[in-house]
């Protein structure tokens, strides 16, 4: 199978109505394309694998993502990809042993905090800088949903040093946002 993006995001759309989540994964599939550029990897089957990794959050949040491995493996994703879906959660104890799989779990976490973050700036992307994010990190109490910890390991899990994968992920979501909004879409409007 051919994966695409349209074929990706029409799937997405299937299974997620939540703006929010919607918005969460094509931040996801920002970063996951950046690490395919940074990697010289498919960016279409990086970036599909970012968007599809919560495609079964919204109706299944107790049994996620074991039911959207089942909804990816229906339509014909492959196993690597689909094993990426299933581990970037650590509920699973599925081992990551791919770029793609150490990928999707080192950026999910990290791209939600960085969203977080320039939602509350006035500029928003304009001027983003790592220092900020860092700072934000150690403030508990902001997006203190977000898992620091997993921010932290998952980078190291990958290889990358943290101050390399925060500019990273930020210059992936900079890029995207620009492309998004060609498409009348925004990572953050």
């Amino acid at each position: 199978m051919e994966i695409t993006r349209e074929n990706a995001f029409n799937l997405l759309k299937e299974h997620v109505q939540s703006d929010s989540l919607v918005k969460h994964c094509l931040a996801v599939e920002a970063s996951m394309r950046g690490y395919a550029k940074k990697f010289n990897e498919d960016v279409e089957r990086w970036g599909a694998c970012g968007l599809l990794h919560d495609v079964d959050f919204e109706k299944y949040p107790d049994t996620h993502p074991l039911e959207g491995v089942d909804i990816l493996k229906s339509h014909g994703y492959d196993d690597e990809f689909v094993m990426a879906v299933k581990g970037h959660s650590n509920s699973t104890h599925t081992p990551r042993e791919t770029p793609l799989a150490k990928a999707l779990y080192a950026v999910d976490e990290l791209s939600g905090f960085v969203i977080a973050c320039v939602l509350v700036r006035p500029n928003k992307f304009e001027g983003l800088k790592v220092k900020s994010i860092k700072k934000k990190l150690k403030d508990k109490a902001f997006a203190k949903a977000i898992n620091r910890d997993q921010i932290k390991e998952s980078s190291e899990e990958l290889g990358i040093d943290l101050t390399e994968h925060i500019q990273t992920v930020v210059d992936a979501l900079i890029l995207r946002e620009k492309e998004l909004n060609e498409m009348g879409m925004s990572l953050i409007g």
